[in-house]
């Protein structure tokens, strides 16, 4: 079998390694893929966006399955696309990855659903948001309503904050176009928690939880970043949350998006915080969380392509799906500077017994070495019995890695150990 996976970070790196334990793949093309996920997946210079250029390769090749991983070509209708192709696909259409796509209208579906979530209110004028601002309880949160690489939230703990917020995203345009509306919400608190879950719109999946890094230094301070290292499972999220996530949450999301004529098919990401309340939804992503992805698919034991196509089949009730009981880490090393401005061209160099346990995001090649090109340049994950272990593992192997002033931080996973110890 051969297999089309569009994206080129880590979490499209990990969907590539899971799929290679199927012994019934071939090839792999990855568009555009990066450096390092050599020779796992052959690279195909195309971009992600390339919806024409895409859709041409697999014209032109036996592409037997396409994944369509990050969350612009699917919000762009590339399922839709390829489908029309007769080439099956992991991924939601369109009019279904709207619930990331616009944070209006997955804020309008959970209100008009009773899908529990924080009070909120839209904004196409910032004129009114500031306005708004005046008057609201502090924090608050500010949102753009369009996709913005995981960076468009800004908490405001101060209302010149909070209208400093307004002007960056509203009138300087820092996440552009999707700034042109806003969503100023609630300030929750609580744990929080990621669910990936494999839906067919009919099944509902939960995937083994995990709890993210958003923030650029240690002690969760700095800017908020796409994500500096995942940990799973998440101690915060309990068989009794999980019950409650899927009575009050979970399956009411696919019954809503159903009745909305927009039937969600592929990987359902909730991002959800435990308040004493009781779980909320603080965002949907319409696709694999990055990077959740790199410590969740390694504990996956049942088949990905085996999932996958029973989701695309719509007969995700046949599957049984299975986790390990063990847990695991990812720690994310970054360019110098992330998530601000960076150099590229830093050579790294990965020992060869340490490149089974690393996902690369953001790295290409020049003259036979491999260099940064990113951001986040790679994720280091390790797997153990305990979440101590796994913790330590993957300090450990990153430690190993050549990598000139590359930043990480050097907590991931102690919030959970915490949580552990209570």
């Amino acid at each position: 079998m051969n297999i089309m996976v569009v994206g080129g970070g880590g979490r499209e790196h990990a969907i590539i390694r899971k799929l290679r334990e199927n012994p019934q793949v071939n090839t792999i093309w990855a568009l555009p893929g990066n450096a390092g996920m050599v020779p796992e997946a052959e690279l195909v210079s195309i971009g992600a966006t390339d919806l024409d250029g895409i859709c041409d390769f697999a014209k032109q090749h036996p592409v037997d399955y396409a994944v369509v991983a990050p969350d612009d070509p699917l919000a762009m209708g590339l399922v839709d696309r390829l489908s029309e192709l007769g080439i099956p696909c992991f991924g939601p259409s369109a009019a279904a990855a709207q619930i990331e796509a616009s944070k209006v209208f997955a804020k309008d579906l959970m209100r008009r659903y009773g899908i529990p979530t924080a009070a909120w209110e839209a904004f196409d004028s910032a004129e009114k948001a500031l306005q708004y601002l005046e008057a609201c309880d502090l924090p608050i949160v500010i949102k753009a309503d369009g996709l913005a690489l995981g960076k468009g939230v800004i908490i405001a703990e101060t209302r010149e904050s909070a209208r400093e917020a307004v002007h960056s995203i509203m009138e300087e345009h820092a996440f552009g176009k999707s700034g042109d509306r806003v969503v100023i919400e609630e300030f929750l608190t609580g744990p929080e928690v990621s669910v990936l879950a494999f839906t067919d719109s009919h099944t509902i999946v939960p995937m083994v939880s995990s709890m993210d890094h958003k923030r650029a230094l240690d002690g969760d301070k700095g800017l908020t970043t796409g994500g500096l290292g995942t940990v799973a499972p998440n101690p915060a999220y309990t068989p009794e949350l999980a019950k409650r996530c899927m009575e009050e949450i979970f399956l009411p999301t696919v019954r809503a998006m159903n009745a909305e004529g927009r039937p969600f098919k592929g990987c359902l990401y909730f991002g959800l915080m435990m308040t004493p309340k009781g779980p909320r939804v603080i965002e949907y992503n319409c696709r694999f969380g990055d990077p959740e992805t790199q410590v969740v698919l390694p504990l996956l034991k049942t088949d990905l392509l085996t999932v996958m196509q029973s989701v695309t089949e719509e007969r995700l009730h046949e599957c049984s799906v299975e986790f390990s009981g063990e847990s695991a880490c990812c720690v994310i090393l970054a360019s110098p500077g992330y998530p601000g401005h960076y150099p590229k061209g830093i050579p790294v160099r990965i020992p060869e017994e340490v490149r089974p346990f690393v996902y690369s995001a953001g790295l290409s090649e020049k003259d036979g070495q491999l260099v940064t090109s990113g951001g986040r340049v790679l994720g280091v994950t390790a797997v153990a019995p305990t979440l101590r272990d796994a913790i330590s593992s993957a300090y450990e192997m990153a430690e190993t890695i050549d990598f000139p002033d590359a930043h990480m931080r050097h907590d991931i996973g102690q919030r959970a150990l915490k949580a552990l110890e209570k």
